[in-house]
């Protein structure tokens, strides 16, 4: 049988519910269609991975005794997450991101898995699950003609005039009539760059109020922290959500609700088998979406199969309802779900083999796509404000994906978008407004699964602009695998806002970045820029309103920031600072933005794992499913 893709630095062995006792230094307190994956994957990612922290060279070393923070562990993974669904009870069936049979008894090859690799071994790099490589040393700096130093001023002034002139060069955006009328997009060159003319593009007022007030003092200390759960296998934990009273987070076969300052458990909701998908919104209730497989892992049954969609209450620690559904093309053999998500009261749930809708207070079918004889069939879904759906026609080798917005209720579309030729996948960025994402021709080339973004009239299906996203410059990502998966991003006041690739600071060592936006109305770079500032990158979490909520990465000496920026000034408040000391840093920096969930609110910081595997390696010390930080108040 086909085996799954080996995880990045394996989990410490510790039992997984309250809260673990802390180490000797201190560390925290005790306390409706198919959805398969989109084509090819992307290539590796740059070594280092987004946001490790980057120690100084050696002619620059902190004085002795100051803790210095290590690279990420060798194969820990930042590229894109490994799709929902891996093997349940039998291979993938041939098509859509499974272009090879399987061979019985040996690693299946191809795309989307890894080339065999043998147990307790980190991933090796190749197509389908890119990997990070050890992190290299800084270079020294380079003498120039005269024999001195490029000073690291000088390298920035030049690196500047160049981005400048590569911008101006480069900056194109698009615009096309109908989404149905199948003309090529029309390009237009831009004059803008990304920091723009003072004033320049600058919008309105952003949409509405924060609710995150800055603090007196914004300094935090841990909260609780969350064993890793024991495990044989890769094995994911993706979900986690908060409420007026708990945070919640997905275990091992079991959804956990913990008191938000001490970690204790309030209730459980136990499951026949292993959450493989989560929606990530939620009813303004508290009620969400899962899916999950049908039993727990057997030595007949090793992977079961992912057939199960629920809803549960995250006030009551209820699982409403839970059900599956028969494919209409597999007579009465039940879905395997990939991905769930929520829109109002629809839950819409999908996989390679098909999909449907469910009102999320009673389970009630509302609606089931079935095959149109063009071949047409729903690839996943977006939900949130609104919903909206990806749409493969075509055949494998040249798929046409159609961006389509729906009426949650009925499943009826209300509009279409055609995506250019090249597009393998899609991925959708935000529902209201409708933002896709897509590496267009696969070249982006950084592993984001991001080349350009795509602004569209929900109402009318035209495209309103398309943003040229390069991935030398910008630093969001989208698994190709699911279709609502971009992380590291968000969208509000009518824009789009991204990190860029971290870069050399103006220090003498540790890169920084920043955060800079798109009109979604005119595909242009606004003048909105946000530093991290020296030896710290950030990235988005979320909007509060129509500020941005941010994580700052800290450098080998620090702790990690969280801070809000005004979306009308851009100015930016600490709203959190996390201890600086060794034992916290390190579990701290061991959540990747790629491989982790951010949660952010009211002086409260979750940071927790989204998958887990058998324990390898001294690294795995630091590692956690959940470290908490809290604020005083």
């Amino acid at each position: 049988m086909t085996q799954p893709p080996q995880p990045p630095n394996d989990p410490p062995q510790g039992g997984f519910g309250a809260p673990q006792d802390p180490p000797p230094d201190g560390f925290g307190a005790p306390t409706p269609p198919p959805a398969d994956p989109f084509g090819k994957q992307p290539a590796t990612p740059p070594a280092g991975g987004f946001g490790a922290p980057t120690p100084p060279p050696a002619a620059a070393q902190p004085p002795a005794g100051v803790p210095q923070q290590p690279g990420p562990g060798y194969g820990y993974p930042q590229g894109q997450q490994p799709g929902y669904g891996y093997p349940q009870g039998q291979p993938p069936q041939p098509g859509y991101g499974y272009p090879q049979a399987p061979v019985p008894g040996q690693p299946q090859q191809g795309y989307g898995f890894p080339q065999g690799m043998p147990p307790g071994q980190p991933p090796q790099q190749g197509y389908g699950y890119p990997t990070t490589p050890m992190q290299q040393p800084p270079q020294p700096p380079q003498p120039n003609g005269n024999g001195k130093k490029f000073s690291t001023q000088m390298q920035i002034i030049v690196a500047a005039s160049v981005a400048v002139v590569l911008i101006v060069a480069g900056g194109i955006w698009y615009s096309s009539g109908s989404g149905d009328d199948g003309k090529k997009d029309k390009a237009s060159q831009s004059s803008g760059s990304t920091e723009g003319k003072s004033g320049e593009n600058k919008g309105g007022a952003a949409d509405g109020a924060g609710k995150e007030k800055a603090p007196a003092d914004p300094k935090s200390k841990v909260a609780f922290q969350l064993p890793l759960p024991k495990v044989t296998d890769i094995t994911k934990v993706d979900g986690s959500w908060l409420t007026d009273k708990a945070y919640v987070k997905t275990g091992l076969n079991e959804i956990v609700a913990y008191d938000p300052a001490k970690g204790t458990k309030l209730w459980s909701i136990p499951l026949a088998g292993q959450v493989c998908a989560a929606s990530r919104h939620m009813s303004k209730d508290y009620k969400t979406a899962i899916a999950f497989e049908q039993s727990k892992p057997t030595k007949a049954t090793k992977y079961p199969p992912c057939n199960q969609v629920g809803a549960i209450d995250l006030s009551t620690g209820k699982l409403m309802w839970s059900k599956s559904v028969t494919a209409a093309t597999s007579g009465d053999a039940a879905v395997r779900f990939e991905e769930v998500t929520l829109s109002g009261t629809t839950v819409a749930a999908g996989g390679s083999e098909g999909g449907a809708a469910f009102d999320l207070n009673t389970g009630a079918e509302r609606w089931k796509p079935k095959a149109t004889s063009d071949g047409c069939s729903d690839r996943g879904y977006g939900g949130g404000e609104a919903l909206a759906v990806v749409r493969k026609c075509g055949s494998y080798d040249d798929p046409q994906l159609v961006i389509q917005a729906l009426n949650p209720t009925t499943g009826a579309p209300i509009s279409s978008y055609k995506m250019p030729p090249g597009v393998d996948y899609a991925s959708i960025v935000s529902t209201k407004p409708l933002v896709v994402a897509a590496d267009v021709g696969d070249t982006a080339g950084d592993g984001s699964g991001i080349s350009d973004f795509f602004s569209i009239d929900a109402s009318t299906g035209k495209l309103l602009t398309r943003i040229a996203a390069d991935g030398e410059k910008y630093a969001a990502r989208c698994a190709s695998t699911k279709v609502e998966s971009c992380s590291q991003l968000a969208v509000g006041n009518n824009r789009i806002y991204v990190p860029t690739e971290d870069h050399e600071g103006t220090g003498e060592y540790g890169d920084t970045n920043e955060i800079v936006s798109f009109d979604l109305t005119t595909g242009k770079p606004t003048s909105d820029k946000a530093d991290a500032g020296d030896r710290y990158t950030m990235f988005p979490i979320r909007m509060d309103g129509g500020n941005i909520i941010a994580y700052r990465v800290p450098p080998y000496d620090k702790g990690g920031q969280v801070v809000s920026i005004d979306g009308a000034t851009f100015k930016q408040t600490v709203l959190m600072e996390n201890p600086s000391d060794e034992s916290i840093r390190d579990a701290e920096t061991s959540f990747t933005p790629d491989y982790s969930e951010f949660r952010y609110n009211d002086g409260h910081l979750y940071l927790s794992s989204t998958m887990v595997s058998k324990p390898s390696g001294s690294l795995d010390a630091s590692r956690r499913l959940v470290v908490s930080f809290r604020r005083d108040f």
